[in-house]
């Protein structure tokens, strides 16, 4: 019995030296594989030639210990640097200082979204030693936002920081950023300035002047008004003048022509249609008036005369 198991070693052994070609097979052959994910970009590096190839997404062959696969994102990623702690890159207050021309500082939230040129993923690797990409955010593009917005607002006022210029601020950012993350490889896509954090102080000042500027125009939209209100009474008034003076002046036509039309005869006409046919009563000495009976067209065609009393 003590002679089995000496014969049954060399069985095991086989066993186990089967059992490890298969594992040592299967570790291989996983190690060989890299899954490269959507929206991500691959690069198998050559350890030996040093040559580069990029792959796109699914799965990448390479040689263990001898080609090294790196993925990089060519969909839409987004660096945030803000003051609440628990959005953004880095827990805490991670929002940008930025200086003014006038040597004060104000605290900027800023995110910038930006991705991988494909056509340059090779390049990337190259520049960053195969770097990943979360190392690479915390490096090169964490201090190239920082940079790149620093030197831009210093060259601005507070006043055009925080308002008047702001969108000019943004849009210079980002012109100036995709100008230097271009050069390694990376192509920002858009940069948003979020809220902007004012020392108290400078917040107070700030506080008043805008009270001050609403005061002032408030001032100017009431003498406005009041202007307006003036030059629509004097409209009016001019306008009742001039309906005055063509009113008067087509009178004064009026009365021209009712006088041009008046002759004696009709004034005499008319004195008779409104006569009705009582002679006047007189008690004093003067001349008793007679009326012409042939005029006023009656009797026989005879002329007459009365006079009262006769």
């Amino acid at each position: 019995m003590t002679n089995e198991p000496r014969k049954n070693a060399p069985a095991i052994l086989a066993s186990g030296l089967v059992l490890a070609a298969i594992l040592f097979l299967l570790a291989a052959v996983y190690s060989s594989i890299t899954i490269i994910q959507p929206g991500n970009v691959g690069v198998v590096f050559n350890r030996w030639s040093g040559a580069l190839k990029t792959v796109g997404q699914g799965l990448a062959w390479r040689v263990p210990w001898v080609t090294q696969v790196q993925s990089y994102p060519v969909a839409l990623r987004t660096y945030t640097m803000v003051r609440r702690s628990e959005e953004g890159a880095v827990q805490g207050d991670d929002s940008l200082d930025l200086p003014t021309k006038e040597g004060q500082h104000i605290r900027q939230d800023i995110s910038v979204t930006y991705n991988t040129s494909q056509e340059k993923a090779a390049d990337v690797f190259r520049a960053f030693r195969g770097a990943e990409i979360g190392d690479i955010e915390s490096t090169f593009i964490r201090r190239t936002i920082i940079t790149t917005a620093q030197n831009t607002a210093g060259q601005m006022s507070l006043t055009d920081l925080i308002s008047n210029q702001r969108g000019q601020l943004q849009g210079q950012i980002q012109d100036n950023l995709q100008h230097e993350m271009n050069k390694m490889g990376f192509v920002v896509d858009k940069v948003n300035l979020g809220a902007s954090h004012l020392p108290d102080a400078i917040e107070k000042q700030m506080q008043q002047k805008m009270a001050a500027q609403q005061e002032a125009q408030q001032a100017e939209y009431e003498l406005q008004r009041q202007q307006t209100l003036a030059k629509a009474k004097v409209a009016e008034a001019e306008g009742d003048a001039q309906a005055t003076l063509v009113k008067a002046k087509a009178q004064a036509e009026a009365n021209k022509l009712l006088q041009e039309s008046l002759t004696p005869l009709l004034i005499q006409n008319k004195s008779i249609d409104k006569w009705n046919g009582t002679l006047p009563q007189f008690t004093g000495g003067g001349a008793v008036p007679f009326l012409n009976l042939k005029d006023l067209g009656g009797g026989s065609g005879e002329g007459h005369s009365m006079a009262p009393g006769h």
